[in-house]
This record gives structure tokens, sequence and C-alpha cells, in this order.
């Protein structure tokens, strides 16, 4: 249970009619449930019991400024990304001692902000941002805390486009490089190296390539305590999956017996990344039927979401349910859902079977808590809808929707 349910053929976030919402809202809206947040972020939490852990939530997944308060005041950190995620976290009131910071691209000003807010640790991935690293810690005169991001080369067995743990993929360093960049991060005068740090892919269904990723990390950590550099964290990341369709990913509760299991014997603690896991369920995607029409081979539903309000069916090829509002026993038939968007691609279902509809009825796209807003965009110049956050019968205006006005406000200078 998602607490996103029927009550009287009418759908509810937890106590609040989605209809109710949009009327004050409008579409295409965000909704997000508080209740569920919470159970999937302690359900996380607590399958790391009895080891020393920290779970940093992955803000990627979804960056809304209600949603980090909420975690944070649970006792969350945050998995970073950006200089931008990093000022958000902060502005979210995050213990900054409990951020990490991932990403390939590091640039300048966002290592400096980053040292001058006093993160946890950066997660490194390369030689060169080692080395960038250093030079700005020392013109700072600080030392910086690290990990060195491994690419153990194995098969998280998911979409290709978010696999990260592969020789292939453009994170991290795989054993032997980076073997010498602990050597060099150990010699620096500005760097501190403190962790390991790896993170295969996202929507992992199996504990398995988390488990032989761990394997092979345990037995870098046994190089790396020859050469006398002492890790005290080990960040596995995030990747857990969830069930968009018929997806069987394993309970946080399997997942983590497994990991305490493998990490018995090492003082080493635990760092996690989850988001889609935590998120992904967490929210909805609500949208307005706006036409309908047939070709002679296709059958289509015209929404007023679009590719730029949730491009991952277009990106991914992903699944998310998508139902009526109102339930009602109209017939079935396929047919494609889309957006307003001048390009093909712009669908978030192909060949669904779903319930016949009406001008003007509402659909609910489920899954979209993760990956959604986060990744949306003003493309063909349209406003971004607004996210509201309902925690039982209260509801929050996350983030207003957006006018005209905001798509020129950065360009009002050109007149």
């Amino acid at each position: 249970m998602h607490h996103f349910e029927y009550r009287d053929g009418q759908l509810f976030a937890e106590d609040i009619s989605i209809k109710d919402l949009v009327k004050e809202f409008d579409t295409p809206l965000y909704v997000y449930s508080a209740r569920t947040l919470r159970r999937h972020f302690q359900a996380f939490d607590s399958a790391f019991e009895g080891i020393s852990h920290l779970t940093c939530y992955s803000v990627k997944a979804n960056s809304n400024l209600c949603v980090l308060k909420m975690l944070s005041e649970m006792g969350s950190g945050m998995d970073i990304v950006s200089g931008g995620e990093l000022f958000r976290a902060l502005k979210a009131g995050v213990d900054p001692r409990k951020i990490v910071y991932s990403g390939v691209g590091k640039r300048e000003h966002e290592i400096r902000e980053a040292l001058i807010a006093g993160i946890l640790m950066f997660n490194v991935e390369s030689r060169q941002e080692l080395e960038k690293i250093n030079q700005v810690a020392g013109e700072m005169d600080m030392k910086a805390r690290i990990s060195l991001r491994i690419n153990p080369d194995v098969d998280p067995q998911t979409h290709p486009y978010i696999s990260t743990g592969l020789k292939k993929n453009k994170f991290g360093l795989d054993l032997e490089q980076a073997l010498e960049s602990y050597k060099l991060a150990r010699d620096l005068p500005h760097i501190e190296p403190v962790g390991i740090d790896c993170h295969i892919g996202s929507q992992l269904t199996s504990i398995e390539p988390f488990i032989e990723a761990l394997n092979r990390i345990k037995k870098f950590h046994s190089r790396l305590a020859g050469l006398g550099i002492a890790i005290k964290y080990l960040d596995l990341g995030g990747g857990l999956g969830i069930t968009y369709d018929e997806e069987t990913p394993p309970h946080p509760v399997e997942f983590g017996k497994a990991v305490k299991e493998g990490l018995q014997g090492l003082d080493l603690t635990l760092i996690l990344e989850p988001g889609r896991v935590i998120a992904g369920n967490a929210g909805i995607l609500v949208t307005r039927v706006l036409y309908t029409k047939q070709s002679p081979s296709k059958n289509f539903i015209i929404v007023d979401a679009a590719m730029n309000d949730l491009v991952r069916p277009s990106l991914y090829g992903s699944f998310h349910r998508i139902d009526c509002v109102d339930q009602k026993d109209a017939p079935a038939y396929k047919a494609d859902v889309v957006g307003p968007i001048c390009e093909t691609g712009d669908f978030l279902a192909q060949d669904r079977e779903i319930r016949q509809v009406e001008q003007d009825e509402l659909l609910a796209v489920f899954s979209a808590g993760a990956y959604g807003f986060t990744m949306s965009s003003q493309y063909n110049s349209r406003p971004r809808g607004a996210e509201v956050m309902v925690d039982g019968d209260k509801v929050t205006l996350a983030r207003r929707r957006e006018v005209y006005f905001d798509l020129v406000d950065l360009e009002e200078q050109c007149f």
C-alpha cells in the first residue's frame, strides 16, 4: 500500500481526493504522499539496524525541498551530484556532515562550496578530479575527505542507460587505476582518503549484483589496508528497484540482511544512497484528457502531461501504470497515451490496454515520485505543473505551477 487508493470509486492521496486537488491546483499535477515517504525511509533505514550506517537519500530522484526537509528530519543524510543539489540540501536543513558529493564532473566552484559547507566526503571519480580537489583545498588551507569510486565491472542487469558499474561506463575507476589513485591520495597534502565508493546502477531487481560488487570491494579494501590507508566508510551506493509493472525487487530487509552478512568482520560505517526506492511509489502525476482520436491503425488518448513533465517513458521506454481517477466499468481498448509536444517520442504509454475515456477525464500516472519532476523541462515553452505534498488531510503546495512569465524571466534583459 502506497497511500494512493480508491474510495467509493474515487482515487485518494491519503485522506484527500485527487479530484479536489485538481480543482485547486489544476493539471498536470505531481502529488506526493508524506506517509509513503516516511514509511519507505523507515523500512530502508531500519533494514541496516545493528551496524554503523548512514542512509543518504539520493537528491536527484526527487529534489523538492518539502521531500528533503521531511527526510532530513527523520535523520537522513543526502547524496548530491551538483552545487545546486548541495544548495537545496542545505536550504532544507540537512546536516552537512551527512552529505556525500558524487558525480563525474564537479566544477571548481562546486568543490569550494562543498568544502565551505563541511560535507562528509567527496566521492571522487577520476585522478584529475582528485588533483583538482587537492588544489582547491590547498588554496583554502583545508583538507578534503574523499573516497574513490570503484568501478567493479559488475553487470547490474538493468537498462543500459542506468547501468553505471561496467568497464564501458563513464563512472569511477577500475580497480588497478583506483589503487594507484589511492596511493596518490595518501600522499597529497590536502586530501584525506577515508572511504571506498561503489554504485553499479539503478532499478536493480536482484541482490546478486550488489553482493558480487561487495565481495570485490572487500578484497580491494584488504589491499588498501596493506598500503596503510585506513578506510572508515564503505559507500555501497543505491539502485534498489521498485515495482512499476511486474518487477519483483527484493524487500529492503532482505537486501539489508545480505549486506550485513557480507560486511561481517569489517570495522566500517556503511553508507547507502537510496533514491527511487524511497520516492518512486510515493508520487503520482495527474493529467487531464484533452482529446481522443482514432487513426486506421491506432487509438490515441491526448493528455495535457507530456514528455517535458515525465520523460522516462520516452527516454527509457519505461512502464508507468496509468489508471482513471474515477473508477469506471467502461470497456478496455489498446491506445497510446500521448502529450501535446511536437515529437513522435512524446508519449506516456504505447499500445496500452486501458479503459476507454472521454474528454476532460482525469488519469493518474503511478510510480512518478522519482525521476519525474526532477527530469522535467520547459520544452515547447510549456510551464511546468505544480507539486503538492499530502500528509493525512493536510495539503502543502510544495512548488507552485509555473506561469508564462517564468518562461522568460531570465531573458527579460533582451528588451
